[in-house]
């Protein structure tokens, strides 16, 4: 018999999409999905074919300046993107989680009622913060980990955001202070919030929760970390990536070198607005035997004089356009990370904020790619990685293993699989 499964994302385009791509595989199975989204964010899962429900996550504003707030906030950080990991606790990582705090409180406003309008019977949640109007409805939940792995914590590996090495213990423990003595007033509200709310108070920085029923990480198992406490099957599984399904994409003629390797170059929705990097690293495409792709979200118009091998749009279809690349550079967002590594492609990763500092370090740390620091890299250094991400024999090697891992386990589905055994299918 078909269930109402609720989807809750972030109100971001990277657990927004892989929200997405778990309700196609179950839609596939006969089930009704349904997302309770950010006003700014209904348009795009009905866009996808979706039934969406308005949460207010904020103040009543117009829905053009509720769809810019995250690109604004991110716009005003900039400077900061020039600060370590550590240096960006007491700026944008405090900013981040004031706003995160503020959503919750305002999604227990609209939660109940939505809640009671639409009678899920599985809510699929995807975020860094518990709304305890999902946990109170009385219907399973599970909670979708679509960020780095450390999200969940073990004392054993890289604190989440940190960026430090999987064996960097002395980073680990620097971070994990500074981090709890910043954000202990915000996480203090927060406690008492919850505790309005009838939940009882979490310890120093933790601001969520493992769902008792199950837990979804979007992460790959070949680059998981070792850690002291594995987490149960029973509880947690890795989706192995989770590839939404795009239109195909057609890849344009330049003017030259459409015989030579293709790059793709994005810094996601939200990172498009460092439009000075973006343009460092046309001028230096444009001097190399390659072609590039370059995502340069609403900024088009700030763009001129481009090379004769180089491309922008304002949006591609991610999935469709790496699937047919040779290389990438871009943030280490968790949907980028994750989908260079399913269709075996090398990347450099120039982070800036969240847990792109996590997945830069992952990917290099694991063979899969490089690091390079968002600002100070010279002409040379980022040619000479992107020779290296094309021509490296074990790089290739590791990215075929575990790309024919990840495709071997279709997250979709798996992701589909497990819900459905939850609403008491076999």
């Amino acid at each position: 018999m078909p269930k109402t499964i609720a989807f809750f994302p972030e109100a971001a385009f990277g657990p927004a999409l892989n929200s997405v791509g778990i309700a196609q595989a179950v839609a596939a199975l006969g089930h009704r999905p349904v997302f309770l989204s950010d006003p700014g964010f209904t348009a795009v899962y009905e866009g996808y074919g979706f039934e969406a429900h308005p949460v207010s996550l904020s103040a009543p504003m117009p829905p053009e300046q509720m769809a810019k707030f995250w690109e604004d906030f991110i716009n005003g950080h900039i400077p900061n993107f020039r600060k370590s990991p550590y240096g960006q606790i007491d700026n944008y990582v405090k900013d981040c989680w004031a706003a995160v705090v503020d959503s919750a409180k305002w999604a227990q406003k609209d939660l109940p009622s939505v809640l009671a309008k639409i009678q899920p019977d599985l809510i699929c949640v995807d975020n860094v913060i518990l709304f305890p109007a999902i946990k109170q409805f009385g219907k399973p939940w599970v909670r979708i980990i679509s960020c780095s792995e450390n999200e969940i914590e073990d004392p054993e590996i890289p604190p989440h955001l940190s960026g430090c090495g999987a064996k960097d213990f002395a980073c680990h423990a620097a971070f994990r202070e500074r981090f709890n003595e910043v954000i202990k007033p915000i996480h203090d509200d927060f406690n008492d919030f919850l505790s309005s709310n009838g939940e009882a108070p979490y310890p120093i920085g933790q601001f969520f929760e493992a769902s008792p029923f199950m837990n979804l990480l979007l992460y790959p198992e070949p680059v998981a970390f070792e850690r002291k406490h594995p987490l149960p099957p029973r509880q947690f599984q890795y989706l192995e990536g989770c590839v939404r399904r795009e239109k195909p994409y057609e890849i344009p003629q330049l003017a030259q070198h459409n015989d030579k390797p293709l790059i793709y170059v994005s810094f996601g929705s939200l990172g498009a607005g460092d439009t000075d990097l973006l343009k460092r690293i046309i001028s230096v495409l444009g001097t190399l035997p390659y072609r590039a792709l370059v995502n340069v979200g609403d900024y088009r118009d700030a763009y001129e004089n481009l090379p004769d091998n180089v491309f922008i749009d304002s949006w591609f279809p991610q999935p469709s356009v790496i699937a047919q690349v040779d290389a990438a550079i871009h943030h280490g967002g968790n949907n980028s990370f994750t989908e260079c590594l399913y269709f075996g492609k090398p990347a450099i990763i120039m982070p800036y904020v969240w847990d792109g500092h996590d997945n830069a370090t992952r990917v290099q740390e694991t063979g899969h790619g490089f690091k390079l620091p968002r600002y100070d890299w010279t002409d040379g250094q980022l040619a000479a990685r992107l020779h290296d991400c094309l021509n490296d024999p074990a790089i290739q090697a590791r990215l075929a293993a575990t790309s024919a891992h990840m495709q071997a386990h279709n997250g979709q589905e798996k992701a589909a699989a497990i819900l459905h055994g939850l609403l008491g299918h076999d």
